[in-house]
């Protein structure tokens, strides 16, 4: 199968999916049940803060289930130690010891047909690809709550073990919740070549299980929860828990994520109108703790969904684009500009 065809595949998944991603916030300042619902696309991911009031969470939100795509023409599912993924080598033009990427999806969980898009064009640019569930598939948790940092660990050692790879290029994806561990990965894996981030944090959040209430921690290590930064109070949005909990991050340090060990080079993409949370200024904290080896691309009129390859114009997806910050032409802009330097930056 061509990779136009592969992509037009997976874009026709979106557009399926597009009904079943929804996202709901409570407006807990006024305590009552009032809510507001947002259609978005699946390839979107949904860092779901619920703020719920008492009332509304006697009638919790429920997500569809996660999507566990199975591997496009050319990959093939990893059931191994504990590992639900699918693997994609690298296609026979790529270098006879190509770079690897772990590439990790958001808040939508399983493997998910927007990830999916991610890891076909890494594909054809070179690059072999593990594409990592990490909650929400059999055998995982089922949501984004208490999730070991070990399991990543786990993948990582399953990449170095693949025969013909480039074990000094192996680099981490992730965008939004796949961000936030993505940049927790490389504090504990100095070997790494590269960090990409889209929509990235600077913290440590709370699970997500789309009730409203405070699950706890979104990760552990050795089965500790890791600190994390509670929503802030009298939040009338998901934007407005993150930004005021994220305003309390200098008394609660313990939660940062501990970018200063990272010793490989990190690049961090944005929306400078992200409707979700503060991509932007959490991105500029995190380039800021690391200093010259991490950059920043920010777009004023992107928002959550500023990462991955531009979507066609013409593609029912391409509408949802601007559902969380920005326009739709401004995401598929800054995707346009920033995609071809992240795939330099990732093979450099």
């Amino acid at each position: 199968m061509s990779l136009l065809l592969l992509r037009r595949d997976v874009e026709k998944e979106l557009v399926n999916q597009q009904q079943v991603a929804i996202r709901r916030w409570h407006l807990a300042a006024i305590g009552a049940n009032a809510s507001a619902t947002r259609t978005i696309a699946t390839g979107v991911t949904l860092a779901a803060c619920l703020l719920a009031s008492s009332a509304a969470a006697q009638q919790p939100f429920r997500m569809p289930p996660p999507e566990v795509a199975q591997p496009a023409p050319g990959g093939v599912r990893i059931a191994h130690d504990g590992l639900v993924a699918n693997w994609y080598a690298a296609s026979r033009r790529a270098a006879s010891r190509p770079p690897v990427v772990l590439l990790l999806g958001g808040s939508e969980g399983g493997i998910g047909a927007g990830a999916a898009r991610q890891a076909a064009d890494l594909v054809a640019h070179g690059f072999a690809v593990l594409h990592l569930a990490y909650f929400g598939a059999p055998g995982l948790p089922s949501r984004l709550n208490l999730v070991p940092l070990e399991y990543f660990d786990r993948a990582l050692a399953w990449i170095k073990r693949q025969p013909g790879i480039d074990p000094r290029r192996i680099s981490v994806v992730g965008a939004s919740k796949g961000a936030e561990a993505a940049l927790l990965v490389a504090s504990r894996h100095p070997e790494l070549h590269a960090i990409v981030t889209g929509a990235p944090s600077a913290a440590v959040w709370p699970g997500i299980d789309f009730t409203g209430r405070d699950t706890g921690s979104s990760w552990t290590v050795r089965g500790k929860p890791l600190p994390y930064l509670r929503y802030g109070p009298a939040a009338t949005s998901m934007f407005d828990g993150y930004k005021t909990g994220l305003a309390t991050l200098p008394e609660h340090r313990d939660a940062a994520i501990p970018v200063t060990r990272i010793k490989a080079k990190v690049l961090l993409v944005c929306g400078r109108a992200d409707t979700l949370w503060p991509s932007c200024p959490m991105a500029e904290q995190v380039q800021r703790a690391i200093g010259p080896k991490a950059r920043v691309l920010a777009y004023d009129d992107a928002g959550h969904a500023v990462f991955g390859p531009p979507v066609q114009v013409s593609a029912a997806a391409y509408r949802s684009l601007g559902s969380l910050g920005g326009t739709a032409e401004g995401n598929n802009l800054a995707r346009a500009d920033a995609w071809p330097i992240i795939l330099a930056f990732l093979t450099s």
